[in-house]
């Protein structure tokens, strides 16, 4: 059995690390050891979840988890509803981390997108906890909060309908002291499947002709807002959130493939576009949108 050490502190920042150790690993049962773990985001989840489907999917062997053995890290993680998940993913040896507490206006427990029956229930609860944490929490105006959850419900209803592959949505709060000193809610979106490439090769790839890959995939959507359908006007949610993200003076990153594309304010200091990296199927994307100063609330 092969042992891929989880760096102690696994978020947006880390989870390429994990990756990388990880991604060439397919003809062999793995144990994930993250029995040091200390902190996790919605990110880091989904991107544990995702490099465990797809070592799955690859060996045939479901892998191992080793967490902490108690705790308040392993407490958020059963909040989060990570457990239910994550015995879909891993073998037997995970613990049984029961979900509790009831709806929450500083989180959006782990919410999987894997059926097409299930998806009008999954958009409409990503819609109703992310309006409920930006209007709440965050301080947003009611008519922008609106426009946002309806682009990030779909998404999320992207994730069934291109990515043809499984998918997690998870969105927490956060008090950022040291960097903001103010809240933020920081959003995953994660899916295993075709990715932005293959999701527009069809369409676009001819046009690009020795261009064409994942960095171009990636541009193509995110700062062109070109999509798959034919419809003008249709499928061009990646690139309205981007649009939305830029007017909070939020951040939102997309891996995809080989590449990951980014569009930063000043606080953050995200590459604008990374190529070149360790192939990964799918597509992974974080939000992190700031609570609004009390002088822009009033």
């Amino acid at each position: 059995m092969r042992v891929i050490p989880v760096p102690t502190s696994l978020d947006y920042r880390t989870i390429d690390r994990l990756i990388e150790a990880a991604v060439d690993l397919a003809d062999s049962k793995v144990l994930f050891d993250a029995h040091r773990l200390r902190w996790i985001d919605p990110v880091g989840m989904i991107g544990l979840l995702s490099v465990g489907k797809v070592l799955a999917d690859r060996s045939g062997f479901l892998p191992s988890l080793k967490l902490p053995e108690g705790g308040e890290l392993l407490s958020y993680l059963a909040r989060m509803g990570f457990g239910e998940a994550a015995r879909e993913v891993f073998d037997g040896g995970v613990p049984i981390l029961r979900r509790t507490g009831g709806s929450s206006d500083v989180m959006l427990e782990l919410t999987p997108v894997q059926q097409n029956q299930d998806v009008h229930e999954v958009v409409e609860r990503v819609h109703d906890r992310a309006g409920a944490i930006l209007s709440r929490t965050l301080r947003y105006p009611p008519a922008a909060v609106v426009q946002f959850s309806v682009i990030l419900s779909e998404v999320c209803q992207n994730i069934l309908e291109h990515a043809e592959a499984p998918g997690w949505v998870a969105a927490q709060t956060y008090f950022w002291k040291k960097r903001l000193g103010r809240e933020v809610l920081v959003i995953g979106v994660g899916d295993v499947g075709r990715g932005f490439r293959g999701s527009l090769e069809g369409e676009y790839s001819g046009r690009f002709a020795d261009r064409w890959g994942d960095a171009t995939a990636l541009e193509a959507a995110f700062i062109h807002g070109l999509t798959r359908f034919p419809d003008q006007g249709r499928g061009q949610g990646i690139q309205q959130i981007r649009k939305q993200v830029r007017r909070w003076d939020g951040a939102i990153s997309i891996r995809s493939g080989t590449a990951q594309i980014a569009d930063v304010p000043d606080w953050e200091d995200l590459p604008p576009l990374e190529d070149g990296l360790v192939p990964f199927p799918g597509a992974q994307i974080t939000i992190i949108l700031p609570a609004r100063l009390e002088e822009e609330v009033e």
